[in-house]
């Protein structure tokens, strides 16, 4: 048993962060790329889905390797540095933000991809939003500047002006985008250049070399980059510590994923500057500290990972104390034992049986049907984390299976989607258990649902496409009310929630103005 010093010092060595971005951004390529710097794995695949190329090991479902974007959120943990690295890639469809959203409840800090070309996309904002408003200090990188696109200062307004936080650049380019050279480090005034390898499959060869050096080799591509830097200076764009965790400012670097340009500078980035794990706040607000006994949450729930065995599995962020194979947990939510046999660390879809884990780490427990996101687990002093909100579903379909002798398999399925959260399964006695609603925030998320229920479950399935477009909370005194009214639905949710589906906002409005005080709440996300 680790001492409560032991553990401090162990939470220490932690840095537990998410990669995030708008689609297509080169999010799991980079992923790919830290864990190749940190020597955890021998060579990249750079693309996805691409005949004779490798996917990403953070990319395991079929039709992420298909579609060459991520569908689900994975986990990767390794070494760096004597230092215990957490990175949890997640989805950068729209359609997926949800899983995104529960990913970002379990990390310390982010790191936030922006195209070189793109700029701040529409995903991208809504992004710098959720992390704002959870208070994570956020890492930009600015990636694929080996293409063509903006120039870095414009990109650094745009950062300014859009989201509010004042960019400040670690690393700054030498070579315009399109033309990346290397690197002018803002710290030590050297050049860091790189050298490509064949396909960005290895890692990028680096050599520093003085300003003078570098003035001889680049030429004006230098003067430029130190021109521009101090430009910068003057206008105070300098890291500073407190501000960065405080998520006033963003540290920014300069890179390409594809090639692994500049990636072993973001990782002595995240070792050096990232927050550790810290006391987190529980349901009430206070503080649950890091070396109180074990605690932690689950934040994701997957099945279909190992195909051999059909198991699911839980990931939980340890928040305090020491997690040790076996150990008996209570369940806040029902205040039953637990027991934690079958305890793993992921690396994409490959695990390892742990025997310890610290504050930062994500652990996966095997086959934990109990447990569900949001989840709390505690050891001793009894602990609740703050839920995982749901998002408000804006897209609705019908499900039935297409051979009613699978009907067994079918509601199998049906019955893991939901507790995965692949989608929100919606149910009414008029309906019956044989055709459910299905409730997603995008469409993609039923190609999802449909494929697994297709190849996991062996339960073909058609979907039906309702004509419902917002859903509002509701209580059991107005569903006979709201069952009168048309093109409007009263549906139960698994957790318990009754909502009111509409056709659209015009008809929201319209049964509120012909019933003063019905309850028609938003779902909000907070």
């Amino acid at each position: 048993m680790s001492s409560p010093s032991e553990v401090l010092a162990q939470a220490r060595r932690r840095r537990t962060f998410a990669v995030i971005s708008h689609p297509d951004a080169g999010k799991s390529t980079l992923t790919e790329a830290l864990a190749l710097h940190a020597r955890v794995i021998g060579q990249a695949g750079a693309t996805h889905g691409k005949a004779g190329r490798r996917g990403t090991v953070s990319d395991w479902m079929t039709m992420e390797r298909e579609r060459g974007i991520s569908i689900s959120s994975a986990a990767l943990q390794f070494e760096y540095r004597d230092t215990v690295i957490n990175l949890l890639d997640t989805p950068g469809h729209a359609d997926f933000s949800e899983d995104t959203y529960r990913v970002l409840s379990a990390v310390d800090c982010a790191v936030m991809l922006v195209d070189a070309a793109k700029g701040l996309e529409t995903q991208t904002m809504k992004l710098f939003e959720v992390c704002r408003h959870r208070g994570i200090p956020i890492i930009t990188v600015i990636n694929k500047w080996d293409r063509p696109g903006n120039e870095a200062l414009e990109l650094m307004d745009e950062v300014l002006e859009r989201t509010g936080l004042l960019p400040t650049p670690l690393t700054w380019p030498v070579g315009d985008s399109g033309d990346f050279r290397g690197v002018l480090d803002r710290r030590t005034g050297q050049y860091i250049k790189f050298t490509r390898t064949e396909g960005g499959a290895t890692i990028a060869g680096e050599e520093r070399f003085d300003a003078d050096a570098a003035s001889d080799m680049e030429g004006q591509a230098w003067s430029t980059a130190v021109e521009e830097s101090g430009l910068l200076e003057l206008e105070d764009q300098q890291h500073d510590q407190d501000a960065f965790l405080a998520g006033r400012t963003t540290p920014v670097m300069f890179g390409s994923a594809v090639l692994n340009f500049g990636v072993h500078q973001l990782l002595d980035t995240l070792v050096d500057l990232a927050p550790y794990a810290e006391a987190r706040p529980d349901s009430d607000g206070e503080l649950r500290p890091v070396d109180a006994p074990f605690s932690g949450f689950v934040f994701k729930v997957q099945a279909g990972m190992d195909t051999a065995h059909r198991d699911r599995l839980a990931f939980v962020r340890v928040c305090s104390g020491l997690f040790t194979r076996g150990m008996v947990v209570t369940h806040a939510a029902t205040g039953k034992p637990f027991a934690t046999k079958y305890a793993q660390h992921v690396f994409g879809r490959d695990r390892e049986v742990i025997d310890e884990a610290y504050p930062g780490d994500v652990v996966g427990l095997v086959n934990a049907s109990a447990l569900r996101v949001g989840d709390s687990l505690y050891v001793d002093k009894p602990v609740s984390f703050p839920p995982i909100p749901t998002f408000a579903p804006e897209h609705f379909m019908v499900i039935r299976a297409k051979d009613s002798s699978k009907y067994k398999q079918f509601r199998r399925g049906i019955s893991q989607l939901d507790h995965e959260g692949v989608v929100q399964v919606l149910r009414s006695d008029l309906r019956g258990d044989q055709a459910p609603v299905l409730g997603a925030v995008g469409p993609m998320q039923f190609e999802v649902a449909e494929d697994r229920m297709n190849n996991e479950f062996n339960a073909p399935v058609k979907l039906e496409r309702l004509d419902f477009s917002l859903a509002r909370r509701t209580t059991p005194d107005w569903i006979p009310q709201l069952g009168r009214e048309r093109s409007v639905e009263v549906l139960s949710r698994s957790d318990g929630e009754l909502l009111a589906l509409f056709s659209d906002r015009w008809r929201l409005a319209g049964v509120e103005r012909e019933h003063p005080g019905i309850v028609l709440e938003p779902l909000v996300v907070s």
